[in-house]
């Protein structure tokens, strides 16, 4: 295995690094910092937890001169705010021994306070698709001076929408840049933009797309409703060894819904985060969770990506993710940094089929296991979970009969002929198949 010192890292960044605690580098650092090192355009295939950030930062940083020009010389796009932040602190960090000034920018923030900052001068932005073209629109920020472009989690930012913000940003950045994506699923619309923006570029696949991670223990654990899953994810989080464990919903409604119910037993040893909480919410609730002040976080797929939480003991899916890929970067919250972790997923028989399409992505099974015996099944349906197909048949073939009362009487004559719209409209339609209307009247002709 080759060092940091073999592939050419500086010394502020090695002592930087020696800071961190981090003494060599993992697969895809050791195959990609030659590869950026090189100024050719790189194409990097990795799953989340594999080091995909310090093997972009690394070798940029590394040979970023000095220089106390105002617009950024290199520009991160990521999908979430949250990668925001997590880029930003790993790339100051690296930068301690260096002057280089990082910022990041992100939806839901002071617009007026990004601007003044931005003005003020940068060499590193981090952004979020969104706000970046928000900005770049405005005027005060200009990509005319971007030399690197970094996509990382491209395959998220797509799946987020973003794909309109980022066909805008490449037709206003300059062409003559080195491009580096990073991916943990080749997509077509991912391959799409290799194709049309890319030049060449080194493919570098550590894992292959879709293969989960070797030290997570995946288990699938088949249960009835949503009263049963609650049951069981209580019986699970007072085990033992459940000691950071992260619950992902498929959607805020579910995750406000789990909250309540599990509030009065672990209160004070949860939280929950999900996009309609605020940035301070979710930036503290995350960092309670990190330092062990709670063990419990409910989530949305928000902390799928870019959430860098060193020992996460446990992945729960409560509910099925909407794709087979959102799968994997659930589970790869835990697993880090070299460290083991486990995931188990609930499913009704209703998400049984996404269980299978996961399979069919990972090319491998998830074991299936049973219930314990000491979960309570409940028979108490959710709303959604009543099947009302059966009454919509039964109105649907029940004929309505109507009895008339004694105050009923025929209508005369005169009465019973139907409005057809007179005689002229009713011409012109048998004649034209269709009523017939005057052209609109053109200005200046009489």
């Amino acid at each position: 295995m080759k060092s940091f010192e073999d592939l050419k890292i500086r010394k502020p960044q090695l002592k930087a690094l020696s800071d961190m605690g981090i003494s060599s580098p993992t697969p895809i650092q050791e195959k990609s910092i030659p590869a950026v090192n090189s100024g050719n355009d790189m194409v990097g295939l990795a799953q989340t937890g594999t080091g995909k950030t310090l093997a972009y930062l690394l070798p940029i940083l590394t040979s970023l001169p000095y220089s106390d020009q105002t617009h950024p010389r290199v520009l991160i796009l990521v999908p979430t705010r949250e990668l925001v932040s997590q880029v930003v602190k790993v790339a100051r960090e690296l930068t301690s021994y260096q002057n280089v000034r990082i910022e990041g920018v992100y939806g839901g923030a002071n617009i007026n306070t990004q601007k003044e900052m931005i003005s003020q001068g940068l060499d590193v932005l981090i952004a979020t698709p969104g706000r970046l073209f928000d900005l770049a629109v405005s005027g005060v920020l200009r990509l005319s001076s971007i030399q690197k472009l970094i996509l990382d989690e491209v395959d998220e930012m797509l799946f987020e929408g973003f794909r309109p913000q980022l066909l805008n940003i490449f037709d206003i950045l300059p062409r003559k840049k080195q491009s580096i994506m990073f991916s943990a699923t080749l997509t077509e619309e991912v391959d799409e933009l290799i194709q049309n923006f890319f030049k060449s570029p080194k493919k570098i696949e550590i894992v292959p797309v879709g293969t989960p991670l070797e030290r997570i223990t995946q288990k699938g654990i088949p249960v009835p409703n949503y009263n049963t899953k609650v049951n069981f994810l209580r019986f699970l989080v007072n085990q033992e060894g459940f000691d950071k464990v992260l619950v992902f919903t498929k959607n805020k409604r579910i995750a406000d819904r789990l909250y309540a119910d599990l509030q009065e037993e672990f209160e004070n040893e949860m939280d929950l985060i999900h996009s309609n909480k605020s940035q301070n919410y979710r930036f503290q609730a995350v960092e309670k969770f990190e330092n062990g002040t709670i063990r419990l976080l409910i989530a949305t797929d928000i902390v799928s990506r870019g959430m860098d939480i060193l020992g996460v003991s446990h992945v729960i899916n409560f509910d099925a993710p909407k794709y087979p890929e959102q799968y994997i970067h659930r589970i790869g919250r835990t697993g880090r940094a070299r460290e083991s972790g486990e995931a188990i997923f609930m499913f009704t028989s209703s998400e049984e089929e996404m269980l299978l399409e996961i399979e069919i992505l990972m090319q491998t099974e998830v074991p299936i296991d049973k219930l314990p015996l000491e979960v309570e099944i409940s028979k108490k349906l959710m709303p959604e979970e009543i099947d009302r197909s059966s009454e919509k048949e039964i109105g649907r073939n029940q004929k309505v009969t109507h009895t008339p009362g004694p105050a009923f009487h025929e209508k005369s004559d005169k009465n019973k002929k139907v409005n057809l719209g007179g005689s002229y409209k009713r011409e012109i339609k048998k004649k034209y198949k269709k009523p017939k209307t005057r052209p609109p009247k053109t200005k200046g002709k009489k």
